[in-house]
């Protein structure tokens, strides 16, 4: 194709891997100096843009949604267009999105619960965490409920959605009034029976992936206490001890577990009553569990009753080996949170066991040939590891590999260059798609919700998600129609 004629782009998937995929291309020096002109549209499945941003990070936490300001700046410029809660496969094919543009990057992510293959993991009351994850964020194609009726809970894993979920179980329902979740996932939590959450990994303390940051927040929550046990700590070898010390992020994770260790140890031989950190009393306990390979989940009726691990250590060359030693623990419900898996995406090759679409650099992969003009990014490119910063460098990749292909022709010309050809589609369909200025009118729905709302100390909340998807829509669609009428001028 000519590179004098707009580039045509779909980027599918409206979180931090579609949105830096855009920007990539559109902070290109041939695009920032008008040598190449780009006509960009971003699809989600969803009303709303942000991706897991918005639906898979804890609510309270702040930082991280502070990427949402980054990534709101960037499709509020108006150069990249949204077009929400539009599937692809369902309500669009791939051939329609081919006939209509040049290239398509597809950054789907990962959404569903890496497996884990042991006896027992299909019982009643054993769960996904990211399910879990996707209904207190108010997802809106996940139930409204939560069995939350356990009081020992397992979550499985040692990252940061197994620290995530887990401080979600131990939080106290009123001390998360101060964020945005939904009056169902309050009145959930509010009504929960846990009293003990236990979070377990397979390696030690200084294998976490935790930052040092997500490992002081654990111990903030009101009325948790952060119980650890002196053995996983004993076993540390003197070289692993001078290893740690040697590394500044895991000295200070592992040097905030031991203070609590200490504090707890000091508590015991005192006969004083245990605390949370603020010295108010103890609601729920938060165990740390090292060394722990799950075996096994145990159950009666068909139903969770408890979970069997192997004791584990380092061998020589840093690998973890099982001790033979095994220990079992009553439990009422099993997390495993050991990751995330991508999905399959219609009519693109598919690897199945890393859950990804199959690809080079970005290039999309049938049959050892790539597909002309059809990328990925993020993590339905790489498999889900990494943050932000590895998904920046994937778009770097990805987009350094469309550029070549445009100048190398390989890419095909869009058949229909009308760039307003595929909402007509859409609206022939009867597909109610969203756009960028419905958003925003969603986005002040909720922080109006909010404001008309209090948390337990009688301040206004900082926003409220709406979870219905027709509402949802209803209040973008109702916003966007209120936006055509306002006069262009006044825009």
């Amino acid at each position: 194709m000519s590179t004098t004629q707009p580039l045509r782009l779909a980027v599918i998937g409206a979180g931090p891997a579609g949105v830096y995929a855009a920007e990539t291309l559109a902070r290109t020096p041939r695009v920032k100096s008008g040598e190449l002109t780009v006509q960009c549209d971003i699809f989600d499945a969803m009303p709303t843009p942000f991706g897991l941003i918005r639906y898979g990070v804890a609510p309270d936490h702040p930082r991280i949604k502070g990427i949402i300001t980054a990534l709101h700046r960037i499709l509020g410029r108006g150069d990249i267009r949204f077009i929400g809660d539009v599937a692809v496969g369902t309500d669009l094919s791939f051939e329609e999105l081919r006939e209509r543009y040049d290239a398509i990057i597809f950054a789907t992510g990962a959404l569903k619960d890496a497996r884990l293959d042991i006896p027992g993991i299909d019982l009643e009351g054993s769960f996904g965490a990211a399910d879990f994850v996707a209904w207190y964020d108010g997802n809106p194609d996940y139930p409204r409920t939560w069995d939350l009726s356990a009081q020992h809970v397992a979550m499985i894993g040692n990252g940061n959605v197994a620290l995530d979920a887990a401080r979600m179980l131990a939080k106290s329902a009123d001390e998360l009034l101060r964020t945005e979740i939904p009056a169902n996932v309050y009145e959930g939590l509010k009504g929960a029976a846990t009293t003990d959450v236990h979070v377990f990994g397979r390696r030690g303390p200084a294998q976490t992936k935790f930052s040092p940051l997500e490992t002081r927040e654990l111990a903030h929550p009101q009325g948790v206490q952060v119980v650890l046990e002196e053995r996983d700590f004993a076993q540390i070898t003197e070289k692993e001890w001078e290893e740690i010390r040697a590394d500044k992020r895991t000295d200070q994770i592992v040097t905030t577990f031991t203070g609590w260790l200490e504090e707890q140890k000091r508590r015991e031989a005192a006969g004083e009553e245990p605390t949370d950190h603020h010295g108010g009393p103890v609601q729920r306990r938060l165990h740390l569990h090292f060394w722990h390979r799950p075996v096994e989940v145990l159950g009666e009726d068909g139903k969770v009753t408890g979970m069997r691990f192997e004791r584990t250590e380092l061998d020589e060359q840093g690998a973890v080996v099982g001790t033979g030693e095994f220990v079992d623990y009553e439990l009422g419900a099993v997390y495993r949170a050991i990751g995330y898996h991508g999905s399959e995406v219609p009519g693109l090759p598919y690897d199945e066991r890393r859950g990804v679409i199959t690809n080079e650099a970005g290039r999309v992969i049938r049959d050892g040939a790539p597909i002309p003009g059809v990328y990925a990014n993020g993590w339905i490119k790489r498999g889900p590891v990494g943050l932000i910063g590895a998904t920046k460098s994937d778009a770097v990749e990805t987009i350094a590999c469309l550029l070549e292909d445009l100048d190398a022709g390989v890419l095909t010309p869009a058949a229909d260059r009308d760039n307003d050809s595929i909402l007509r589609l859409l609206e022939d369909k009867d597909v109610a798609y969203t756009t960028w200025d419905g958003w925003m009118g969603l986005d002040a729905h909720e922080v109006d919700l909010g404001a008309a709302a209090l948390d337990a100390e009688g301040q206004a909340r900082p926003r409220i998600k709406v979870v219905d998807r027709e509402e949802m829509v209803r209040v973008a669609r109702e916003a966007q129609a209120q936006r055509d009428r306002v006069p262009a001028e006044a825009h």
